[in-house]
């Protein structure tokens, strides 16, 4: 199958519309018209004086379709309009030809809701954003439902943040092993021991620096903070305190609402550093278990129990956590209906403050990555089971979606929900994935997102990825810091 764009700029949204329809297979993009006599989709642009013509043609496995529709040219959203007329064309050919048709209609973005919050800006009511989502984006009513429960939680949240508020993301990407579908840059202990020690030291010292960049910044207020990985009780006890530590003297928490630490996997949890977490300022913690399954544990490359899981749930009550939440995959290899269940009403059980809902997403970089497509194949029709299962659970068990983001390679392009009960949403969840202030990232892997305050620009500042390379550039590290002061000096914000 090749892809054939000629005459527009629209490769990347007719590019991640096909690919939802032909997951792991390659698709070469080419430009001009088909030369081949195998399988492919061509797509054209005609513009005229007053209107543009677009065409869509597709061969696949001897049978050929085509359409084509008009846009005018004076749109003020123009390209918005030509890539979704594109988009509604191609689904509209490959759904009966392929047998496949995506709950999420023809939206490819990573951030759906953001949709219902710019079209009740437009002054849209919700009944015009329903029948927009539905005949304009061919979303089905399921998901048109999640995301409006999810924009009314997200709206509330996002109330609470003004344009001088930022957020801090402190990066460690240690694991106690790597799982089978995991991306991120984590690395397993048993390999990178030797090197967290120092990463621990340069950590320290960039919390420093960055507190004294942002110190010099009038006005600016820090609302929430978020140590991620990997898993940061991977580290020892003295390490999370020397951590939590330097960032307690170094940062101001008065405007500070939201203290989170990924404690993660079970087997890295113990009393004294749960102890250090309370000690230190965390008011929320995550302890993720993903299934509550031992034998789908051990086949995604986890080294715990779900008897470790309760005994370290119980273990954080116990020790004055009262915010946790939990997360979970729909979709693992190995895993079952009827395990997944299992898994959901034992977590419902726990009776968390939050449960993420991931939905398997395998990345180039997994383990898993080789047999991705097989992954996908085997767990397809199981994955809408499983998340209509957790949908009506969740609703039943009084928890609410608050936020809401989709991934690349999903099982059938699903999505990761955030639940929650009555007035536990997690704020940084929340401003991540709307994009509502800046975010300062800390660490090996981390991307400072910096927010023009009132206004949509996004500027990215780097980290190195790697440990090793965080280590051996360090001053390079600290150097890119300036760039927070320099990017607000150029659009400073108003906090009156």
């Amino acid at each position: 199958m090749k892809i054939f764009i000629d005459g527009h700029d629209y490769k990347y949204e007719v590019e991640s519309l096909v690919r939802m329809f032909f997951h792991g297979k390659e698709l070469p993009v080419e430009t001009g018209e088909p030369n081949t006599n195998e399988d492919f989709i061509y797509t054209k642009v005609v513009k005229g004086e007053a209107s543009t013509e677009l065409l869509v043609a597709v061969s696949l496995d001897g049978s050929s379709e085509n359409a084509c529709d008009t846009v005018c040219n004076s749109l003020p959203n123009y390209d918005a309009e030509c890539e979704r007329v594109f988009a509604v064309m191609l689904y509209r050919i490959l759904t009966p030809m392929t047998g496949i048709q995506l709950k999420w209609g023809v939206l490819t973005g990573i951030r759906p809701v953001k949709f219902v919050h710019r079209f009740h800006e437009q002054g849209l009511s919700d009944d015009e954003i329903r029948r927009t989502l539905a005949e304009k984006y061919l979303v089905s009513p399921q998901k048109i439902d999640l995301m409006m429960n999810t924009a009314r939680r997200e709206a509330q949240v996002l109330k609470l943040s003004k344009p001088n508020f930022y957020s801090l993301y402190i990066s460690i990407p240690f694991c106690p092993t790597r799982c089978l579908y995991c991306s991120f840059v984590s690395h397993s202990i048993e390999k990178t021991k030797k090197l967290m020690p120092e990463y621990v030291d340069l950590l320290v010292r960039e919390i420093e620096y960055t507190a004294q960049v942002l110190g010099r910044i009038d006005g600016l207020q820090l609302e929430t903070i978020y140590f991620g990985g990997g898993t940061p009780t991977a580290l020892t006890a003295d390490q999370l305190r020397q951590v939590m530590g330097a960032v307690n003297k170094c940062f101001d928490f008065p405007s500070v609402r939201e203290y989170t630490v990924e404690a993660g996997r079970p087997d890295t949890i113990t009393e004294e550093k749960l102890r250090v977490l309370k000690e230190y300022g965390a008011t929320r913690i995550s302890i993720n278990p993903q299934t509550m399954n031992d034998s789908v544990l051990d086949a995604i490359g986890r080294r715990h129990t779900t008897q470790q899981t309760v005994d370290a749930f119980h273990l954080a009550r116990k020790m004055g956590h009262t915010n946790i939440n939990m997360d979970l995959i729909a979709g693992l290899p190995t895993d079952t209906v009827e395990s997944f269940c299992s898994t959901l009403d034992q977590v419902l059980g726990l009776n968390p403050e939050n449960i993420t809902l991931h939905t398997l997403s395998v990345k180039r970089a997994a383990t898993l990555a080789d047999q991705a497509d097989k992954a996908y194949r085997a767990q397809s029709e199981a994955v809408t089971q499983m998340l209509g299962y957790a949908s009506e659970s969740f609703g039943a068990a009084g928890y609410h979606p608050y936020y809401l983001y989709r991934q690349k390679n999903t099982v059938d392009n699903m999505e990761n929900v955030g639940y929650c009960k009555n007035g536990s949403e997690g704020l940084y969840n929340v401003y991540i994935m709307d994009e509502t202030h800046s975010i300062v990232a800390l660490g090996a892997g981390g991307v400072s997102k910096l927010k023009e305050p009132g206004g949509e620009l996004i500027n990215r500042v780097f980290n190195y990825k790697y440990p090793y390379e965080y280590i051996s550039r360090f001053d390079e590290i600290l150097a890119r810091k300036n760039k927070i002061a320099e990017f607000y000096a150029v659009h400073p914000f108003d906090c009156k």
